[in-house]
């Protein structure tokens, strides 16, 4: 895997922005531009997220300055530390956000002694303000929206997305409307509805959703989606969990990450993170796999890699596991390229094994996961039991969110171990005395 170019330091262009006013110098810190995946067409900074060339996706290209370890360590205990490596201005502490980030490491020797696993971290992103990363990727966006003028903070979403945009823009006192499939889990349409009076059911799948979106996006002036029309900025969030993950690990890669798989967005920036720390020289280049997990009910990517093939059919989601419901992944194709490269792979789990995941972490490690996170410890099992996954090197995996919002998904398979009378005698009965 090849470093990426780090270009001497050059002027910002000036973007278009979504709403009034001018757009201030340093509103994107050290981005360049907005670059193309495909054919590397750059664009000025501003709401776009398609290459006027050829259609391509855009990323965020930058001039980073030097950074040193030192720096961050200088820095807020969230993902503002890492500031200087991400689109937001160097004030960015000082517009009212979630300030998320910086989540515990656990050392997972429980986990890693029923997986079989020498040396298991568990990067747990489940304490975030909202309970899950999307956190993180919300605070970039919400700062891209600001700095374009937008009046309106917007997505679509299978939950958790719903969840930290309106919690964000709640705190930062912007308009906030956020969309979901109706059929979408009530304590996560609850933990948006309590943010905002906002809220959007509608019929459909999340490509629904997704598609309806867009077209608002289109023809609304003002309104800032953070995963359509200032995505670049959006998924640079996702980065700052590679970032941690090496920081608090001393300052070096893992040898193995399993991360789970909805759209991809969250591999491909970690996996960008973990090669800027390389070219900035802040860890040592190493070889390192990336493995992918999904649910067998909406497993596009999986599927393709199986075949052996680029191209990623899309599916009908039809699992538990809603907040990797993403029947057409957007960026599917290249966590087929980042995990093949890599020497790691693309893996399913079916519902059933999504559930004994959650019940696994939550009884060896104590954390609960909702489904994403069943799904990843359960596909890292799998990966163990077929040989995929080298269970002598160290490995981390990325649990997204918390258990909370995930409940009807193990209600029917835990519950109580008895139900007595207030006696001794009654107790003893249960067989549960020493």
């Amino acid at each position: 895997m090849s470093a990426p170019t780090i270009d001497q330091p050059a002027a910002t262009p000036t973007a278009t922005a979504t709403g009034p006013g001018p757009v201030r110098e340093g509103a994107f810190g050290n981005a360049r531009s907005l670059v193309c995946r495909e054919c590397r067409h750059e664009v000025e900074l501003g709401p776009h997220y398609a290459c006027p060339e050829c259609f391509g996706p855009l990323e965020i290209a930058y001039d980073f300055p030097a950074v040193t370890r030192e720096e961050i360590a200088a820095g807020p205990r969230n993902i503002w530390r890492y500031k200087a490596l991400l689109p937001v201005p160097t004030d960015i502490e000082q517009s009212p956000n979630t300030e998320p980030g910086f989540t515990r490491l656990l050392k997972a020797t429980n986990l890693g002694a029923e997986l079989g696993i020498d040396n298991l971290w568990v990067k747990d992103d489940s304490t975030n303000p909202t309970n899950s990363f999307k956190d993180r990727v919300v605070a970039c966006a919400l700062s891209a929206a600001r700095e374009l003028g937008a009046t309106t903070f917007a997505c679509p979403s299978t939950g958790n997305l719903a969840n930290a945009v309106a919690a964000a823009g709640a705190r930062a006192g912007i308009r906030t409307v956020v969309f979901i499939p109706s059929n979408l889990e009530q304590p996560k349409q609850v933990n948006s509805a309590i943010f905002t009076d906002q809220l959007v059911a509608v019929n459909g799948n999340y490509d629904d959703v997704n598609k309806l979106a867009s077209e608002i996006a289109g023809e609304e002036e003002g309104w800032a989606f953070v995963n359509v029309n200032v995505r670049p900025f959006y998924a640079e969030g996702s980065k700052t969990l590679g970032y941690e993950i090496a920081e608090q690990l001393g300052w070096r890669l893992p040898d193995q990450i399993v991360i789970p798989v909805a759209s991809g967005s969250q591999l491909t920036k970690v996996h960008k993170a973990f090669q800027e720390l390389i070219a900035l020289g802040l860890v040592d280049d190493k070889p390192y796999r990336v493995f992918g997990a999904q649910a067998t009910g909406c497993s596009p990517v999986s599927i393709a890699y199986k075949a052996e093939t680029d191209a990623i059919r899309p599916v009908k989601p039809d699992t538990i596991a809603k907040s990797l419901a993403i029947g057409n992944p957007a960026d599917g194709v290249y966590v087929l390229d980042i995990c093949r490269e890599s020497g790691g792979a693309v893996e399913d789990v079916s519902d059933d094994e999504v559930r004994a995941g959650i019940v696994l972490l939550a009884r060896t490690e104590g954390i609960f996961t909702e489904t994403a996170g069943g799904t990843t410890v359960a596909v890292t099992r799998k990966l163990v039991e077929t040989g995929q996954l080298d269970p002598t090197l160290e490995t981390v995996v990325i649990n997204t969110g918390h258990g909370l919002k995930t409940l009807d998904a193990v209600s029917g398979i835990v519950s109580a171990a008895a139900t007595i009378e207030p006696s001794y005698d009654a107790f003893r009965a249960t067989g549960l005395g020493a």
